[in-house]
């Protein structure tokens, strides 16, 4: 019989063993065929504006979700390899050598990866056109999606499949090779000892974690993190790494010492599912480590781009309000790109042709704007009048009423926004027909003009504006140099990145130095970066996801097979099948539960008082922060039911 005969029966007669690694294949092929295929999907390609952005970023993630599955296969793979050391020992003993063993196990990948790909690329195919359309609704574009399978994507499958059977097999002959023969017989019954466990640091444990929570809830602008930055971020770091492995390793093992001193211990099956558990803590410790601090990073990175992905919407209206506004140019120009808008398939809610006075500042402009270095040199000045009527059609409520000297700063995209009272105004000094001195009763976080933009780079910088009282802008407009705007309303501003390169050409073409402003410009970019970054990171944060449940769920299975003599020699002594259920969920529910409590914990604490406090404009946020949250419960559910089912199933096999 040739090694791939044996091959061929070995998958038939132990379908059910490699049925779970199977599925890990099929799943794993499943995950990369559907995102690369979006890569190659014409009508996706055709909808986008940034098409080398997307398939740059599409590359970029794929080559993060194919280490992720490298990982998941290989953790399936470890469990799988386990379960048939006997099996392996029998194999040499009969004859067979290592080389031998580990091309029969490279034809069984080879195998098994041919179903998985003939399968994962079926349902890939249905999933690829599902998560297409859920791709165009995230960047709000009205495409229709068709079902295909592009041969690129189908490629790329095939090639992950033969790269896993190598590793596969490697990872093998790695296992094979480092252990004796009558270890692969006696594999199955190294037990663990269990850990020393010290009420001192189990308190330790506590200490360290209630310490990096208590400097997180203290917020980003709190004295503490302003004075002692760098050595709180220090202490919040090893509370968190040092605090999760102490409470593992240390707190768990406490707490289950303390309740076998119980006087109710020897009552019902306490005794049964605790002291399994204690024998379990030294080879449990470092992956539930793992999985809460890993866990924490994936809900953070979810959360920060889906936040970022809604907050982007109002965000790109609030950098550049204005349809299409450029620095007026001579009247013949301006009349020919007037009549390029009217001609265009976007009708004109209003046109305005506001002024402003050009003038140095002599006072530091720190005092006016944040990050002073984003603006364009000088100071432009605008008339309360004009401002507040194109606030007016814009339907804001962003009005000002000024007299004399004063002026309102419009420090877009400010941090620290503030109505100065009375007492607390700063001057602001100018040079403006003679020096002249400004009152600064309010600093905006309001855009007048908004960012500067070009079609191909996106933004420049900001333009410095001081909106001032009608009164002050008739003194000094008589000897200061000024600047006309052309401000344009369109409807459907969003889909005019054409119209916009035209007006942008027509502007650069006769002054360079020109300003030159368009939502279009932004829009397109902003829109579809972040909807890729949301959808690329909530594909990884699920593959993730399930690889970290995954590894609880394969440590469980294999303990449960280690553990099925333990459970016969039980149902001898008359232990129902009841109370082995009872005592598997309560085991199971001390291993899985913990690590996403901690990793939810340092994630919402997080996530609420360095990103939430942060952008309060949005009350709709929080729920979204707890739906993720919620999910990602959800699917620890679904792990912890399902491997405890089959944990029940396996103790309940012939040891």
């Amino acid at each position: 019989m040739s090694l791939f005969d044996l091959t061929i029966r070995n998958v038939k007669r132990n379908f059910r063993l490699y049925s779970i690694y199977l599925m890990s294949m099929i799943i794993g092929v499943i995950i990369q065929y559907t995102f690369s295929s979006l890569m190659y999907n014409k009508d996706i390609i055709d909808a986008l504006q940034n098409r080398e952005l997307f398939r740059t970023g599409v590359a970029i993630a794929s080559v993060v979700i194919f280490l992720f599955i490298i990982f998941f296969i290989l953790y399936a793979n470890s469990f799988f390899m386990r379960q048939r050391k006997k099996e392996f020992g029998m194999y040499l003993l009969y004859g067979l050598n290592e080389r031998q063993l580990v091309r029969m196990i490279f034809y069984e990948t080879l195998v098994m990866g041919a179903i998985s790909l003939v399968v994962g690329i079926l349902l890939g195919g249905l999933l690829s056109k599902l998560f297409g359309m859920l791709l165009m609704n995230l960047m709000q574009y009205d495409q229709v999606i068709s079902l295909s399978f592009p041969i690129g994507a189908m490629a790329t499958a095939a090639g992950v499949i033969l790269l896993i059977a190598l590793i596969v097999s490697a990872q093998s002959y790695i296992l094979v090779n480092r252990v004796q023969l009558t270890e692969l017989f006696h594999a199955k019954q190294k037990a663990e000892k269990p850990v020393r466990v010290s009420p001192v640091m189990a308190v330790l444990a506590v200490l360290l974690i209630g310490v990096a929570l208590f400097l997180i809830c203290s917020g980003q602008y709190s004295a503490v993190w302003q004075d002692y930055g760098v050595f709180s971020l220090i202490a919040t770091a090893i509370g968190i790494v040092g605090g999760t492995y102490l409470f593992f390793r240390q707190f768990a093992g406490w707490l289950l010492q303390l309740i076998s001193r119980g006087r109710k211990y020897h009552e019902g099956n306490t005794v049964l599912w605790t002291s399994s558990l204690r024998f379990q803590i030294r080879g449990n410790t470092l992956n539930l480590t793992f999985i809460s601090l890993f866990s924490a990073v994936i809900v953070m990175l979810l959360c920060f781009v889906t936040i970022n992905y809604k907050v982007q919407f109002e965000a790109v209206g609030r950098n550049v309000p204005n349809s299409i506004a450029y620095e007026s140019l001579d009247s013949a120009t301006n009349q020919k790109i007037d009549e390029m808008i009217k001609g265009s398939d976007h009708d004109i809610h209003y046109h305005l042709k506001p002024e402003a006075l050009v003038v140095e500042p002599v006072t530091e402009r720190g005092i006016a704007f944040d990050n002073p270095e984003y603006y364009v040199p000088g100071l432009w000045l605008i008339s309360q009048k004009d401002y507040n009527e194109l606030i007016g059609l814009r339907g804001d409520k962003q009005k000002v009423e000024l007299k004399g000297m004063e002026a309102v700063a419009l420090s877009q995209g400010s941090d620290f926004p503030k109505r100065y009272s009375a007492g607390e105004t700063p001057d602001f000094k100018v040079k403006a027909v003679g020096e002249k001195t400004f009152t600064i009763v309010e600093k905006k976080d309001y855009a007048y003009l908004g960012w500067a933009t070009d079609p191909v780079l996106s933004m420049d910088k900001k333009p410095p504006v001081f909106v001032i009282s009608d009164e002050a802008y008739g003194q000094l407009s008589g000897g200061t140099k000024k600047k006309g705007f052309e401000i344009y309303g369109l409807s459907d501003a969003k889909n005019a990145e054409e119209l916009s390169k035209q007006v942008h050409g027509m502007v650069v073409d006769h002054n360079k130095a020109a300003y030159y402003s368009s939502f279009a410009d932004i829009y397109s970019k902003q829109i579809e970066s972040s909807s890729l970054l949301l959808f690329a990171a909530g594909f990884l944060a699920l593959i993730a996801t399930f690889a970290l449940a995954s590894v609880i769920y394969f440590k469980q299975l294999r303990e449960a097979t280690d553990e099925r003599l333990q459970y016969a020699i039980l149902r001898k002594m008359g232990i129902h099948n009841r109370q082995f259920r009872s005592v598997i969920r309560k085991q199971l529910l001390f291993v899985f539960l913990p690590p996403i409590v901690l990793g939810m914990l340092y994630s919402w604490t997080i996530i609420k008082y360095y990103i939430l406090d942060s952008v309060t404009d949005f009350p709709e946020l929080p729920g979204i922060v707890w739906s993720i949250i919620g999910v990602f419960f959800f699917i620890y559910l679904v792990f912890y039911v399902s491997s405890a089912n089959l944990y029940y199933r396996i103790i309940n096999q012939n040891p």
